[in-house]
């Protein structure tokens, strides 16, 4: 198992995988985020970059369930009321809209359930409510959305159509200052949890804005470019630490208590492809899937690009209410689902 339970009461065993490369339809393409449904419909986010004319229609939304049921996709990509250019992150409100920030546009475009476009909101700029990569966001328990407005270097709190609450934050390394802020969550109490990108840490505040804690910072090692955070009703924290190709998993004092680096074998949806095309899946289970990596240089990366279980640039994690853990495996097209579970 590459599950690490350290020191702590839990054991986070992998369950499954949802997903594998597929342009459209049934599959993801670079998959960057995902929100999930009370009703546990998955809302699948592919960026599916670079922005040329070939790769547009990947960028979308697909619609599944854990239990790997395809339920449809929505949207592509292009500038008009829509469609997708550089998508960032996805999330549901109470009446189950997606909001969907985009950084190249600086704005957030809201849809219905099914996927029809409704309205968007936003405008580039560095005063109060305006928007420098909108690059994450999150619902408040008041359906109040906020937003990591990354190159301003802040969090930024608006209602759901779009006006300005309240904005935190400012460039530097301090406590409460922020550098390049990517992944966001809330706990039951309203407190926000902020994936500091650059300054390699997690940041919490209170609901204002103040700041109560950090966990990691440049030289501590606990994180190499966290990319996103979620907390759980018991207050473990779960931060895909993107630069070192894995999931911390912490207590509220800071004790890792377990790492995930990955353990995926093929989905449903992948074995049905290889079935349905023997000479590619023959060619597969052929191949060595998990080969010997030279130890020097950065072995986790380069475990990571070659061993296929592994975690491959993990941009975002999330929980389902009911212990289970979804990891964005974005350079490998797909969800890898754990389970938390207590010791004893």
């Amino acid at each position: 198992m590459t599950v690490n339970a350290a020191k702590g009461t839990y054991n986070f065993p992998y369950s499954h995988t949802v997903g594998f490369m597929a342009n459209q339809g049934r599959g993801f393409n670079n998959p960057i985020d995902l929100a999930i449904a009370p009703t546990g419909e998955l809302y699948v986010l592919n960026r599916a970059g670079p922005e040329v004319g070939i790769r547009l229609p990947y960028k979308r939304v697909t619609i599944c369930t854990a239990e790997e049921e395809y339920l449809g996709e929505f949207s592509t990509g292009g500038t008009a009321d829509g469609q997708l250019w550089w998508p960032s992150a996805v999330a549901l409100d109470s009446e189950g809209l997606a909001y969907i920030p985009d950084e190249a546009l600086n704005h957030v475009q809201v849809f219905t359930p099914d996927g029809a476009f409704l309205r968007k909101w936003g405008v580039s700029g560095s005063a109060a409510g305006e928007l420098n990569r909108p690059s994450y966001l999150a619902f408040d328990a008041e359906d109040n959305l906020l937003i990591s407005d990354s190159l301003n270097h802040r969090v930024q709190k608006f209602s759901r159509d779009g006006g300005f609450l309240d904005t935190w934050g400012r460039s530097g390394s301090g406590d409460g200052e922020l550098n390049m802020p990517w992944g966001l969550a809330l706990d039951r109490d309203g407190n926000v949890y902020v994936a500091d990108w650059r300054n390699d840490r997690v940041q919490k505040f209170d609901p204002s804005g103040g700041f109560i804690a950090k966990w990691g910072g440049s030289g501590s090692g606990l994180f190499n470019r966290p990319a996103a955070v979620a907390v759980d009703d018991e207050g473990l924290l779960y931060v895909a630490d993107w630069g070192n190709e894995r999931v911390r998993v912490l207590t509220p004092e800071g004790e890792v208590v377990g790492t995930i680096r990955g353990d995926s074998v093929d989905s449903r949806w992948a074995a049905d492809y290889f079935a349905a095309n023997p000479e590619e899946g023959s060619a597969r289970y052929a191949a060595d899937l998990a080969p010997e990596i030279d130890p020097a240089g950065e072995r986790d990366r380069e475990e990571s690009a070659n061993v296929e279980k592994l975690l491959w640039g993990p941009t975002a994690v999330k929980l389902d209410g009911e212990g289970r853990i979804f990891i964005v495996d974005s350079c490998r097209h797909r969800l890898q689902v754990y389970r938390k579970e207590r010791k004893g």
